[in-house]
């Protein structure tokens, strides 16, 4: 078989004669001996390049690569639901309370299927499917080797089946069967991750994190996240990892780190610095993982900034000294301790992230959230935190990230809060494109995260932004990336206000109903407050009217809706709504609800109520009208029988009964 450049060669060979012959016929025989030079230079060029030209046989492409290509084709549809409603669009969220809803019996029904299929496995033994998906079939939970051996535990090691796992290693002891290293230490990470508990997620229930910092411990309220069980586990004393621990006759760097992780881990720091103070004691070094844990548990040990500080320096120190080079989650730990040393914080988290950058570690996201942190408090404003997010984005504009760290996630929530505080539009703008940039939209966080996000985005907008641009960024937000609460709905009507673009309001009305919150008293009202304080053109009235009757039914409770107190401000609007386009007859069904609902009627109200009457003619109505005002022990029931009296053709019974009104005020028997 030929090379794979041969046929190339000859290709190029022949056509490079045939290109020579014909410069020969034109040049003519004067010139055949420069012809045939340059006939031999491209022979051997020919030659060359048929040596260098190498075609290869096959072109090895990503599993992805073909989505890729096509995702890239496309950007997003801000009018399609996210991604994880996709897959039953009746049930897709349209409300806030929907996409809690939705959210929790979404996990709901995880954990119920993962409890069911851990609690009945002889149900599900057959794991065939099509196509079959490996990722997508249950995980084996059974205990299938019952022997005394290591392999069983190993096995139950793997299943995380705690007190299993513990109970075979007791009777491997009591057989006086050895247990390797290598499986003692996977016992001991095991038994500490989970506090000598099982987990939750093989069946039992779930509770909500308690190891919080200050600033997420405020946003537990009403934020939906899956929890870490073990996390709510307190540290005892002599617990199945420290009696195991202690039975061994040679301990490793890996055992004292299991039991240095988990003592952190589940709040015995004091017990944690003790054990790391034994293993020093015995010559023993340690590791990356054990200084992360101890660097990260230091303000919890010392009461003065400086005591946490020197602290958190002697184990730098110590770490170099056993030459263990640190990693980013070092950095970040030290960056996060730092957000509790007070004055110290400013100076050293600058200094640790300068030597971060020398020594070639690049900062996460984290990173720089512990920066943010550190130099912005809550309540404060002014140029020094605009400018360290200033720097920060500078820094990483264009940059995609991916998740390093768990505290990425609070990154984009810190900045845009920086940038609400200052309203600062501008730099607002940059870190939401860099949220644009690759996959960066995932570091956001949960979809509670997300909502704060956007919602302080769409608040800084709503601020500093015109109302064209606000009501772009409304479509291309709402309802695909974030639903909108009661706030962020007033400060969108606040900016209408401002632009005088009140038209828009019966359009927004729409959307409030669709997104839930028609039945936020405050809301709706706020809504009817500007359309009625001002009159428009007869087109917008008309538009304004229509949106009156529709907020009617939400108090009536009309199709299904539920239904609001009335108030007399939703009442007098309503009604000033519908008189200035002549709907008097609706307007007075209106007026009838103040008594109804034992509200009281303001004097404007009666005196336009008045003027309508005064238009149609109708003298009838206007006695009615006193009678109602009398009736409610308005004062200004006189001057408005006064009115009556001198403006409308009134028989003799309806005079003798406005003069007793104009000198009493108050209505007959």
């Amino acid at each position: 078989m030929a090379a794979p450049g041969t046929h190339v060669g000859h290709y190029v060979q022949r056509n490079g004669r045939f290109l020579l012959n014909n410069l020969q016929k034109l040049c003519g025989h004067r010139s055949f001996h420069r012809t045939s030079a340059l006939q031999q230079q491209a022979a051997e060029a020919n030659e060359e390049s048929a040596q260098s030209i190498v075609i290869p046989r096959k072109k090895t492409w990503s599993k992805e690569a073909v989505l890729e290509a096509l995702s890239s084709t496309v950007g997003r549809d801000p009018t399609a639901y996210r991604y994880q409603f996709q897959d039953d669009p009746f049930l897709s969220p349209r409300t806030s309370s929907e996409f809690t809803l939705f959210s929790l019996s979404q996990e709901s029904g995880r954990s119920a299927a993962k409890f069911f299929i851990n609690n009945n496995p002889k149900l599900f033994t057959k794991d065939f499917a099509e196509p079959h998906i490996p990722c997508l079939m249950p995980e084996t939970v059974s205990l299938l080797l019952e022997e005394v051996s290591e392999e069983a535990l190993k096995e139950r090691i793997h299943l995380r089946r705690v007190t299993a796992a513990v109970d075979m290693y007791d009777q491997l002891l009591q057989a006086g069967t050895a247990v390797s290293m290598e499986t003692t230490h996977d016992l001991l990470d095991l038994i500490a991750l989970y506090c000598d508990r099982n987990p939750a997620e093989d069946g039992g229930p779930q509770t909500e994190s308690s190891e919080e910092s200050g600033e997420e411990a405020k946003k537990k309220k009403g934020r939906f996240r899956q929890a870490s069980y073990f996390l709510n586990a307190t540290w005892k004393e002599n617990n199945n990892a420290e009696r195991i621990f202690n039975l061994l006759s040679e301990k490793d760097t890996r055992c004292y780190a299991a039991l240095i992780r988990g003592m952190v881990r589940h709040g015995a720091y004091a017990r944690a610095f003790s054990l790391y103070t034994d293993m020093l004691n015995n010559r023993i070094t340690g590791d990356i993982h054990i200084f992360n844990a101890l660097i990260s548990a230091a303000s919890e040990v010392r009461e003065q900034y400086n005591e946490r500080w020197d602290l958190i320096t002697e184990l730098l120190k110590q770490m170099n000294q056993q030459k263990i080079q640190p990693t980013l989650q070092t950095f970040n730990s030290v960056l996060k301790a730092l957000r509790r040393c007070g004055f110290l914080a400013k100076t050293q988290a600058l200094h640790t992230l300068s030597e971060m950058k020398a020594l070639g570690i690049a900062p996460s996201l984290a990173s720089f959230n512990h920066i943010l942190v550190v130099f912005f408090r809550p309540g404060s404003s002014g140029p020094g935190n605009v400018d360290i997010l200033q720097e920060i984005m500078s820094e990483i504009s264009g940059m995609s990230f991916t998740c390093q760290d768990p505290d990425d996630v609070y990154f984009f929530c810190t900045a845009m809060k920086i940038c609400l505080d200052n309203k600062d539009l501008e730099l607002g703008y940059k870190v939401h494109a860099l949220v644009e940039v690759g996959e960066n939209r995932r570091l956001v966080g949960d979809p509670y995260q997300q909502s704060i996000y956007y919602g302080r985005f769409f608040n800084l907008l709503c601020m500093m932004e015109h109302a064209d641009v606000v009501l772009k960024w409304y479509k291309r937000l709402i309802p695909s990336l974030y639903y909108p609460n009661t706030q962020g709905l007033k400060d969108l009507l606040q900016t209408l206000d401002t632009e005088s673009r009140l038209d828009l309001i019966p359009t927004i009305w729409k959307d409030i109903r669709s997104l839930g919150h028609e039945n936020k008293s405050g809301l709706v009202e706020e809504v009817l407050s500007l359309m009625a304080r001002d009159k428009h053109s007869p087109e917008v009235q008309e538009l304004f009217a229509q949106c009156a009757l529709d907020i009617k039914t939400v108090y009536t409770g009309e199709g299904g809706w539920s239904r609001l107190e009335w108030t007399p401000a939703a009442l007098s609007y309503i009604a000033s709504l519908l008189l200035r386009t002549d709907k008097t007859q609706q307007a007075w069904e209106i007026l009838q609800l103040f008594k109804t609902n034992n509200r009281v009627p303001s004097a404007e109200l009666l005196e336009d109520f008045l003027l309508a009457c005064h238009s149609s003619g109708s003298s009838q109505r206007a006695v009615e009208l006193v009678q109602m005002s009398a009736a409610f022990c308005l004062s200004t029931t006189p001057k408005l029988a006064e009115k009556v009296l001198a403006q409308f053709e009134l028989n003799e019974e309806q005079r003798t009964l406005l003069s007793e009104l104009e000198s009493t005020g108050e209505p007959s028997d």
